[in-house]
């Protein structure tokens, strides 16, 4: 609900071309974000501990928001107008906000942590697993995030698409990272959330090469980048298990918050570092995929060899 307003002052800002004002109320925005924070705990509540990776993995399908505002908001800008587009996003906030608080329930079993939030968060921190986790979330919820944004620009720059027909595929690639995150989930419950993330991050590194060799559209191209989403997918769903084993049960929520804020930073990066390597000669963004590539390397041994074995849910 609070989120709502803060969509109306964005349109505001780009009306007056102000980036200022951008940067200020698109802050404003991560207010939303705290939702991901709020709901690891509450599914992890309602759940057994071995079918919590599917259950965090079906909950994180939320970020198939990505996919839809990729598809919608430009037909929405062309169809309704710059302003009345934004306008329907915050009408679609409040809905949201309404049927949560008219419809959900927390578990019976859940209890409110009281404890003071700069502490809690403080002894969040001093915990190894928030560390661990938020730097391979950071990567895999990272590499979704940067493609999902980057995708369109990297689409019009090498395949030479329009900005609606490359919407259309970020939203293709975006869905293929929702459809695979539960998936990567109930893996997790099986055999384990490092084996699905290792997978992930090796499927990922090798991707990126693919990718760099720039496939001719649209069927080689396009079957690319949907597998390269669904091993992004695969691990966010698979680090996310991993939070819901390996974090204190008093702590979940506040590793959670810092988890998937490093996530959020970790999408921040990429794009900066594809447009400054972009060889615009070549149309090629071939450095900064082999950087992914190495990235996703560094991630999988640590992965393997760099987190201590503790209680990773496996179950037949």
């Amino acid at each position: 609900m609070a989120t709502a307003p803060f969509v109306l002052l964005v349109a505001f800002a780009g009306d007056q071309d102000s980036y200022g004002l951008m940067l200020l109320f698109g802050f404003f925005l991560g207010i939303g974000g705290t939702t991901f924070a709020v709901g690891i705990p509450f599914v992890n509540a309602w759940f057994a501990a071995d079918r919590r990776g599917f259950a965090t993995g079906v909950f994180g399908a939320g970020m198939g928001g990505t996919a839809l505002s990729a598809f919608f908001t430009p037909r929405f800008v062309d169809w309704f107008g710059y302003g009345v587009t934004h306008v329907i996003i915050a009408v679609a906030l409040v809905v949201v906000a309404l049927v949560v608080w008219s419809a959900m329930r927390d578990s019976p079993v859940w209890s409110p942590n009281t404890d003071p939030v700069v502490p809690k968060l403080a002894a969040a921190m001093r915990l190894p697993v928030t560390w661990q986790m938020s730097f391979l979330y950071a990567v895999a919820f990272g590499g979704f995030v940067a493609f999902s944004t980057y995708l369109p620009t990297y689409l019009k720059d090498v395949y030479e698409f329009d900005l609606t027909q490359a919407g259309t595929r970020t939203a293709g690639f975006a869905i293929a990272a929702v459809v695979c995150r539960p998936i990567g989930g109930v893996l997790s419950d099986r055999i384990g959330p490092r084996a699905v993330a290792a997978t992930s991050f090796a499927g990922a590194a090798v991707m990126a090469v693919v990718v760099a060799l720039q496939p001719e559209p649209e069927i080689p191209a396009g079957i690319s980048f949907v597998v390269l989403a669904a091993f992004l997918g695969l691990g966010t769903g698979g680090v996310f298990a991993w939070v819901a084993a390996m974090a204190p049960k008093e702590r979940v929520g506040s590793v959670s918050g810092i988890v998937g804020a490093a996530g959020g930073l970790g999408g921040f990066f990429p794009p900066l570092v594809m447009g400054a390597t972009y060889d615009e000669a070549d149309h090629s963004y071939t450095i900064g995929l082999m950087l992914l590539c190495a990235t996703a390397l560094v991630a999988l041994l640590y992965t393997l060899l760099g987190i201590k074995k503790r209680k990773e849910p496996v179950s037949g």
